[in-house]
C-alpha cells in the first residue's frame, strides 16, 4: 500500500483484511511499531478527532508528529495549475509538497471539498496532487472526496457490535444543518459498508445525490462482497427494520442546486433531524453513528446521542484504532 487517500486503494479485500487487523490489535496493544518514524500533518481545515487520534498514534507507536496549518504559522498555499500568483497564496503546492515528503516519512493531508462543483470535489484535486508530488506515502484526514479512516471505523463500530457485516442491513441518512457541508464523509462510509458487505440504504431529500461515480463504485463493491446499495427518498421506509443508523448532514448536489440557493433547499427539511420517533422503526437492538462533530437539536436529537443506542464516542475512539494499523502499514 502506497498511499492510503480512499477506499479503492485498499479495495473489498484490503478493507476486510484491514478491520481483521484492528480487531486483532485491539486485544493485543503493539508496542512502538512507529519508532523513528515522522508523520507531516497537513491541516488546510480544522480538525479535533483526526488531529489527536493521528498525533496519539504516532506518539504511542513511538514515532512523532509534524503539524502544519496552512495559512497558520504556514504559508497559504496555492493548489490551481497555471495562476497568476499575485494574490494572498505566497507559495505553490508544487514546491512545497516534495519538500515536506524529503522531511518526514509520510504526509497526512485533511482538506476540504470546494461545495462548487461536485464534480470538480470528487476529482479530489489537491489529495491527488500529494500522491503525485510527495515523493513519501500519503495518507488521507478528509479530502474532498473521501475520509476513508472514518469509513473504517465507523464499519469497525459496526463489527464489533453485530460481528459479521455480510448482508447487514444499514441506512445512511442525511440530516439537516445550518449550512451545506461535504459528502466527503457519507461517500465513506457508503462505500466502506458496500465493500463489507452491508445491504446499504440511502436516504435523503430530492435534490441531495451523492455523487454518481461514488454510487456506481460502491455497487461494484457490492457486486464483489455479497451486498447492495438502494438509494430512496423516504427516510423512514430506509430506516425501517436497519440495524445501524448513520445519520450525516451534506449538502444538494451542485447540478440541481446551486450553491447560493443551498441554505435555503437544507432549511426546507428540517423534519429529518434524527429523533427517537424516527429510530423508533429500526431493528430493536440498532445502534446510531455519527461522525461528529454534530449540531444537537439540528442534526440529531438530544434524545438520540444520548440514548442506549448511541456508539459515537466508540466510533470515535475507533479512530485512533484503525490509523495506527495504517500508519503501520505504510510506514514498515
Amino acid at each position: 500500500m502506497k498511499h492510503f487517500t480512499r477506499i479503492a486503494d485498499l479495495g473489498v479485500a484490503g478493507t476486510a483484511n484491514v478491520l481483521d487487523e484492528v480487531l486483532a490489535w485491539k486485544r493485543q496493544a503493539p508496542g512502538a511499531h512507529l519508532a523513528h518514524k515522522i508523520l507531516g500533518m497537513v491541516f488546510f481545515n480544522p480538525s479535533l478527532r483526526t488531529r489527536a487520534s493521528f498525533e496519539a498514534a504516532m506518539l504511542r507507536g513511538g514515532g512523532h508528529a509534524i503539524v502544519l496549518e496552512v495559512g497558520s504559522g504556514v504559508w497559504k498555499l496555492e493548489d490551481r495549475s497555471g495562476v497568476v500568483m499575485d494574490g494572498d497564496r505566497p507559495e505553490h503546492i508544487r514546491e512545497a509538497i516534495p519538500v515536506l515528503g524529503r522531511y518526514v516519512d509520510a504526509l497526512a493531508v485533511r482538506t476540504f471539498g470546494a461545495l462548487l462543483d461536485d464534480d470538480a470535489d470528487v476529482s479530489d484535486p489537491v489529495m491527488s496532487a500529494f500522491r503525485e508530488l510527495a515523493g513519501a506515502p500519503v495518507i488521507s484526514m478528509e479530502s474532498a472526496r473521501e475520509h476513508p479512516c472514518q469509513g473504517l471505523a465507523d464499519l469497525l463500530t459496526v463489527r464489533e457490535r453485530f460481528g459479521a457485516t455480510q448482508k447487514l442491513p444499514v441506512t445512511l441518512t442525511w440530516a439537516p444543518h445550518i449550512k451545506p457541508l461535504p459528502k466527503a464523509v457519507p461517500h465513506s462510509f457508503l462505500l466502506t459498508a458496500a465493500a463489507a458487505g452491508c445491504e446499504v440504504r440511502v436516504a435523503h431529500p430530492p435534490g441531495f445525490d451523492l455523487h454518481p461515480a461514488v454510487l456506481a463504485e460502491a455497487q461494484d463493491y457490492a457486486r464483489h462482497s455479497g451486498g447492495s446499495v438502494a438509494v430512496s427518498t423516504d427516510q423512514q421506509q430506509a430506516v425501517s427494520g436497519s440495524q445501524v443508523i448513520y445519520a450525516k448532514a451534506w449538502g444538494p448536489a451542485t447540478k440541481q442546486v446551486q450553491p447560493d440557493a443551498a441554505p435555503a433547499r437544507i432549511a426546507t427539511y428540517r423534519d429529518w433531524m434524527i429523533t427517537n420517533k424516527i429510530l423508533s422503526s429500526a431493528s430493536r437492538d440498532a445502534i446510531f453513528l455519527h461522525c461528529l462533530p454534530v449540531r444537537r437539536n439540528v442534526e440529531v436529537a438530544d434524545e438520540v446521542l444520548d440514548g442506549i443506542q448511541s456508539r459515537v464516542i466508540d466510533e470515535a475512539e475507533n479512530r485512533f484504532h484503525v490509523q495506527r494499523v495504517l500508519l503501520h502499514r505504510l510506514l514498515n
